[in-house]
């Protein structure tokens, strides 16, 4: 398989954390446009193996909604990342995060996968769910 091309989008939650106060007393607007800041720092800073970013867009506008079980206002930052990825793994790794919400393939129109790519990319799927998963539990038990 030769290389992707894709545009994905992160919506970079604003919620404060019961009891904690990681960015001070700062409206969940603020703290989402903050949080949209620091993660899309990362990834311009940070390279990963088999990712290429060819663009950032920040330019949408933060948006909130009520969440039903709290019934607190919830803000999102949104940023659309346009990517080169070596192998759909790298594309895996980049994309399983909490934040993700949609992605498009760009390029290629088409994909074929061998039986050996197929094997690797499910295998993958399975480690970055694991990896997940135990970020999930990690993140209950600081809650406690």
């Amino acid at each position: 398989m030769n290389g992707l091309r894709l545009r994905v989008r992160f919506d970079y939650i604003g919620q404060g954390k019961a009891g904690k106060k990681l960015f001070g007393n700062k409206g969940t607007e603020q703290l989402a446009e903050e949080i949209r800041q620091h993660k899309v720092s990362q990834i311009r800073n940070i390279p990963l193996q088999g990712i290429h970013i060819e663009d950032i867009d920040m330019s949408q506008e933060v948006y909130s909604v009520m969440d039903e079980i709290t019934g607190r206002r919830i803000c999102y930052a949104p940023v659309v990342i346009v990517f080169a990825a070596d192998t759909l793994g790298d594309v895996l790794r980049f994309i399983m995060k909490e934040e993700f919400r949609t992605i498009e393939i760009l390029q290629p129109e088409q994909l074929e996968l061998s039986r050996i790519e197929l094997e690797r990319l499910l295998l993958r799927i399975n480690e970055e769910l694991i990896n997940y998963r135990d970020y999930l539990e990690r993140k209950i038990d600081n809650w406690k």
